[in-house]
């Protein structure tokens, strides 16, 4: 189960950080009064790269309640013989999340898609795993 928890952890860690380029991105485009001060009634727009990096950051925060609500119940339920393939996804989750990072924010066409996919089709394994093995309801 440490594995689960590990890239539990990662995956965490990635959301609250992908939000560091877009903010450097914006003290460096607004100036720093600007910055420090609130947000500006006219600010300049961000380079198309800061754009997308904020979008990264957002779809990140929307998809993590998804992993966490099948990684939850997988604790709950798995036995020790089901955490390496849990794990195995949860680890598929967070390195095609850094690639999509990654791949969005630079504008690689072709990839942000598949990437995002990928992280989408381990939270459905995650999910498609823990249902096998729990109980039916009464």
């Amino acid at each position: 189960m440490e594995g689960v928890y590990f890239y539990l952890i990662l995956s965490g860690l990635l959301t609250i950080s992908l939000w560091v380029p877009y903010i450097i991105a914006r003290l460096f485009t607004w100036g720093l009064p600007a910055f420090l001060h609130s947000y500006p009634n006219n600010p300049p727009e961000l380079p198309a790269w800061a754009q997308r990096s904020q979008r990264v950051h957002l779809n990140m925060v929307e998809t993590l309640p998804a992993l966490l609500a099948v990684i939850i119940p997988a604790l709950a339920l798995m036995p020790s013989s089901m955490a390496d393939t849990v794990a195995f996804w949860v680890q598929v989750f967070f390195y095609a999340r850094v690639t999509h990072a990654i791949v969005f924010t630079l504008a690689i066409p072709y990839l942000r898609t598949s990437t995002y996919l990928v992280s989408w089709f381990a939270i459905v394994m995650i999910a498609v795993h823990t249902l096998r093995i729990m109980p039916l309801p009464a």
